[in-house]
């Protein structure tokens, strides 16, 4: 794959910027959807290459979704792995950083590189232009983009999966999605029961144990035999985990490729909290998942009926690209159909921030600057394409 020319995009990046100026469209050569890590890594790069773009972020506020998740939540990974392209985290290398210090520095980063972020732009519709030259209308509330690319960098928790039969659960029972909860005193006094045993499950079940008797319903997705984040093992293992999952567990090994759709499917093994710090604090274990409803009570899949005031859904999210028109755009796993990044079904569509886009470090802090660099070099060749094919540069003498 080549990497394109800088200087090339620079030299055109008026034109690109001028285009259906008249219109009350905003024309502009990429449009970037979400400012998280994804987002912002492939700006940093499209900025060095002086290609034109925009990031358009849903929050009010660049970060706010790592700082919407629980209060207490802290990275899996040390402040040496959750550093950007061109700028480390400020902290120390072995610190565990809480979801706003990360939010925090997400923004420190878009001001840093003086990234053209325009926060508060939900995109409604993404739809392919007709025409030879191709593009994309880009609908966000009262503004429309035409781009030539767009990167969807949205990442992997696009909606909440809940399962129906909530709507029939008993209505004074409060209910929460995981990525609704912040702490304890959004629930009421009874027994909360937590569905769902992966990461935010684990995490906030250990957490409401302390003011409320707690249950837990799902199976594990099995953990570590020894304890190790916030430990001294992890400054031994953690290289070692950091090569695995850029380099071991990738699309090009086979290992990788057999691991890539469970990690896809969703849940992990328990990192932080472990089978014995739930038992510790008196969580409640209940390995059959919840089914139904009976009596307006949660049932099992053994036919118990779990009597509960509060219900937190660590169930997950479900992939939604159902906002991009275009035909074959996804998989039947409900994923794009890409390859690293790129779209083989719509020219100039690229993806970010999807688990195990190219490794198992994909969806992960780590692995946001390699994907979208990889990404950024695609569109750095199609700029330089468009260019010759405009005589606003000279086509490559074979070597």
């Amino acid at each position: 794959m080549a990497t394109g020319d800088p200087l090339v995009a620079s030299e055109t990046q008026k034109e690109e910027a001028d285009v259906d100026r008249s219109s009350d469209r905003i024309s502009i050569d990429t449009v970037v959807i979400g400012a998280g890590q994804a987002g912002l890594s492939a700006g940093y790069h499209l900025k060095r290459r002086g290609l034109p773009f925009v990031i358009l972020d849903a929050d009010a506020r660049i970060g706010d979704h790592w700082r919407e998740h629980w209060d207490s939540l802290r990275l899996y990974s040390p402040a040496i792995a959750d550093g950007l392209p061109g700028l480390k985290f400020p902290a120390s290398r072995f610190h565990y950083p809480s979801g706003r210090e990360m939010g925090d520095y997400l923004e420190t980063y878009a001001r840093a590189f003086e990234l053209p972020v325009d926060s508060g732009m939900r995109v409604d519709r993404v739809e392919p232009l007709p025409g030879p030259e191709g593009g994309y209308l880009v609908d966000a509330g009262k503004r429309r983009y035409v781009a030539r690319q767009v990167i969807v960098a949205t990442g992997a928790f696009n909606r909440p999966r809940v399962p129906e039969f909530a709507a029939r659960l008993d209505p004074s029972i409060v209910q929460l999605h995981s990525s609704e909860y912040r702490n304890p005193s959004q629930l009421q006094p009874g027994p909360v029961l937590v569905v769902g045993l992966s990461h935010s499950g684990a995490d906030i079940a250990y957490e409401t144990a302390a003011s409320h008797r707690t249950l837990l319903a799902g199976h594990a997705h099995g953990e570590l035999p020894f304890r190790l984040i916030d430990t001294w093992r992890a400054r031994i293992v953690g290289p070692i985990f950091v090569f695995l999952a850029t380099r071991v567990l990738t699309i090009r090994t086979p290992i990788g490729r057999k691991m890539r759709p469970f990690v896809r499917s969703g849940g992990g093994p328990l990192l932080r909290i472990r089978s014995a710090d739930l038992a510790r604090v008196g969580v409640e274990r209940h390995d059959q998942r919840v089914v139904g409803v009976r009596d307006d009570k949660p049932e099992l899949a053994d036919g118990s009926v779990l009597d509960v005031a509060n219900v937190v859904w660590s169930t997950g999210f479900r992939p939604d690209y159902g906002w991009i028109s275009g035909p074959d755009l996804v998989g039947e796993d409900g994923w794009p159909r890409e390859r690293r990044g790129v779209s083989t079904a719509a020219a100039g569509l690229f993806f970010l921030g999807i688990p195990f886009q190219y490794a198992f470090s994909s969806m992960l802090v780590l692995g946001a600057g390699r994907d979208a660099a990889y990404v950024v070099d695609w569109i750095a060749e199609r700029a330089r394409g468009a260019a010759v094919a405009r005589g606003l540069a000279p086509a490559r003498l074979p070597r």
